[in-house]
């Protein structure tokens, strides 16, 4: 029997202790390792010195280049079983070179999260107008993400609101498209109790990515708008700032008179997060499922967030904290937490509902590749009833394709 093989094509070298998205394909990887996948991860980025050796777990790391014909021996010699895009941009450049070369493999999109949606957010924050799905509607991103998502045989969706979004707005069909969110162990009794307890824990802490803009615009809002509110009934509290590629204008922040601490790159986020008593994310535009509020469930560490924050997360369970938009009610909910034990210990429960109702790792594991198998066996009739998804590779992808080879002619 032929091994199963599965390529990864990444936008980047997978670093999970810098990001979510990071942590998430690590998660999927390992689901692919358990089923004996032999795995191959190849990217057209430089490699950071963030990013984890794969070689020592067993799977080939292989560096491609964009716009270049040797992808297509790469691929016509490896016969991946399937092929998984990390972004919608990796299916862009490399989806019409996959369909031609092996069309036997099945194209799976991992979305990490709908980039349209996060950079429409962005875009009208900035604007100072309320966002809508008609401005989410005109953008380009938007259709290049919808047009990647048509293309593939199956699209991973991390958030149910992304789900519902998909389904509803742009009326993609269910067949194509899977919810699978982060996928964690259930949080057990035995761990529970080695966690730290609401008075061996301290200050407040942000942790993010600060390529990520999300969370520097979170850190501003923090500082500017809701950091003296806390300040005035906590005065001695602290908030640690953590994050991977701080820039200087998280960095000038620091004010150690106030207890604005800006701390850095954190080696083992979990051991700060632990050690925390309330983690607080004042995100005011983003998109997906936010690493940082589920390592927080997972650490026992309650948090307060906005609606965005929690967006598409807990489902119909209580937050683990807080959510709240209006600054003022933010910085008193986050005092709430700090000072309530009981009502920070009813959080910290909430929290655990969440993680081992939701983001099972059996659970999803096992639909997810019951799913595959799906597509497996019935793969040409499942890509006959996506007419959509054939039309745009009819269309579209002749388009990126001419372009591809004008810009690799160029180069030569």
């Amino acid at each position: 029997m032929q091994k199963k093989t599965l390529l990864i094509i990444g936008a980047v070298w997978v670093e999970p202790n810098s990001s979510a998205a990071g942590k998430r394909m690590l998660q999927l990887i390992h689901q692919f390792l358990e089923r004996d996948y032999a795995i191959t991860f190849a990217s057209p980025s430089q490699k950071s010195e963030k990013a984890i050796d794969l070689i020592s777990s067993g799977i080939t790391e292989v560096s491609i280049e964009l716009n270049n014909v040797s992808f297509d021996d790469f691929i016509k010699e490896l016969q991946p079983s399937i092929v998984m895009f990390d972004r919608f941009m990796m299916e862009e450049q490399f989806g019409w070179r996959v369909a031609e070369n092996y069309p036997k493999a099945i194209r799976i999109l991992d979305t990490e999260d709908l980039h349209c949606l996060r950079k429409t957010r962005e875009l009208c924050f900035k604007k100072n107008i309320d966002f809508s799905k008609e401005e989410l509607l005109k953008q380009d991103i938007t259709k290049r993400e919808i047009a990647a998502i048509l293309r593939c045989d199956l699209s991973l969706i991390i958030s149910t609101f992304e789900m519902e979004l998909l389904k509803n707005t742009f009326k993609i069909d269910e067949t194509i498209l899977m919810y699978v969110p982060f996928l964690f162990d259930e949080i057990s009794k035995h761990q529970q109790k080695k966690w730290k307890i609401f008075e061996e824990r301290e200050h407040f802490i942000f942790i993010g990515n600060f390529f990520h803009k999300p969370n520097v615009d979170a850190v501003l809002t923090l500082k500017n708008e809701i950091w003296n509110e806390i300040r005035k009934q906590l005065p001695k509290a602290e908030v640690h700032i953590y994050g991977a590629y701080m820039n200087q204008q998280i960095e000038q922040l620091h004010n150690k008179k106030e207890g604005f601490i800006i701390k850095g790159f954190a080696a083992n986020a979990n051991e700060v997060v632990e050690n925390a008593r309330v983690v607080l994310a004042p995100l005011n535009f983003g998109a997906g499922i936010k690493g940082k509020l589920t390592e927080a469930m997972l650490c026992g560490t309650p948090s307060v967030t906005t609606s965005i924050g929690a967006e598409g997360m807990a489902d119909k369970f209580p937050w683990n904290g807080f959510v709240e938009d209006d600054f003022s009610d933010f910085a008193l909910m986050a005092n709430e937490l700090y000072t309530n034990k009981s009502a920070w210990e009813n959080a910290q429960l909430n929290g655990i509902e969440i993680i081992n109702c939701i983001y099972s790792k059996e659970k999803n594991g096992e639909l997810l590749f019951n799913k595959i198998e799906e597509i497996q066996h019935n793969l040409e009739q499942h890509r006959t009833q996506n007419f959509l998804g054939s039309l745009l590779h009819h269309q579209t992808l002749q388009a990126t394709k001419y372009m591809s080879k004008w810009i690799e002619a160029k180069n030569k």
